[in-house]
């Protein structure tokens, strides 16, 4: 069975997400909300859907994702009771109406293939207005250090709330605790699948709401969000790099290069790291492309100017 997880904090939007769970095809979930101390109460929009949904809720006495997001997330997790499949929906975001259908008719296949990470097609609706971007759609089957190439060095998106992965799989891995949880998902998808496949159904769509009261939103703790960037691109290359395909290599390289320049994070360690890596790669011309680039950028810095 498969449960839908909603960490609330903020009302505005939460009965639109209720409601589009009311509407479901098909009912075979279980809705487990997890109230993070928030100032807005719930309670009577959940009592009008309990009769329609099944759903466990549980107020918690301390704000915890002003602090750790992932935390917060874990502790909603952990009021799961024994389903097998966890979704995470937030509190502003809705599901089209036949979301859990499509999801148990794929569930063999799903299962046949061993996936731990499903995916749905995605639309972002963007307030005050309600205005529907294009529809997000992936290949069936899709390595999950593809998608990450795909997401950051090419036109594509990914959140949280379009993707339902296996218990067992977050139980392993965890989310890693980066800053207000940006990242946390994209790492989360190469971590659940142990940088293997993710199984996408492109017939039901997750819709990502962008408002004025999401952290997602333009303009918000930019500085917080690019250095939480350089984190996990970090990782990837100090780490990871191995597990992309080789023609992703060079361009991840050299989109963590840029990262790195604009997060002010630039050392005699980034210098050498650059180096090995276009070495082992046998890109020699990048050794001097880079090197001019790097000594560059420190002599704009000491003259006080930004990288653009």
């Amino acid at each position: 069975m498969l449960a839908i997880v909603i960490p609330f904090y903020k009302i505005s939007f939460f009965e639109q997400t209720l409601k589009s769970l009311a509407n479901q095809t098909n009912k075979e979930f279980r809705v487990y909300i997890g109230d993070d101390a928030s100032p807005d109460n719930p309670v009577d929009i959940i009592s009008f859907y309990e009769d329609l949904i099944n759903i466990s809720y549980q107020r918690f006495e301390h704000n915890l994702g002003g602090k750790s997001l992932t935390s917060q997330w874990e502790r909603c997790i952990e009021m799961v009771a024994d389903e097998r499949w966890i979704m995470i929906l937030g509190d502003d975001d809705y599901v089209s109406n036949n979301y859990v259908q499509e999801f148990y008719q794929h569930l063999d296949e799903i299962e046949n293939y061993d996936i731990k990470v499903v995916r749905f097609a995605t639309r972002v609706l963007r307030e005050p207005g309600g205005e529907l971007s294009n529809l997000f759609t992936h290949p069936k089957i899709e390595s999950s250090t593809d998608f990450f190439y795909r997401k950051f060095l090419k036109f594509s998106r990914g959140s949280l709330s379009e993707q339902i992965f296996r218990k067992d799989a977050y139980l392993k891995n965890k989310f890693r605790d980066f800053p207000l949880g940006w990242g946390a998902d994209n790492f989360a998808w190469l971590d659940f699948t142990e940088f293997g496949s993710i199984y996408t159904i492109n017939n039901a769509t997750a819709f990502f709401r962008i408002s004025e009261l999401n952290i997602s939103r333009g303009g918000y703790e930019e500085t917080l969000k690019q250095q939480t960037k350089w984190m996990y691109f970090n990782l990837i290359v100090e780490q990871y790099l191995h597990k992309f395909k080789k023609e992703q290599r060079v361009p991840l390289l050299l989109f963590y290069e840029q990262v790195v320049y604009y997060s002010d994070k630039i050392s005699p360690g980034f210098f050498i790291t650059m180096h090995k890596n276009f070495i082992r790669e046998k890109a020699y011309i990048q050794v001097l492309k880079f090197s001019r680039r790097f000594f560059l950028f420190l002599i704009n810095k000491w003259n006080g100017k930004h990288p653009s």
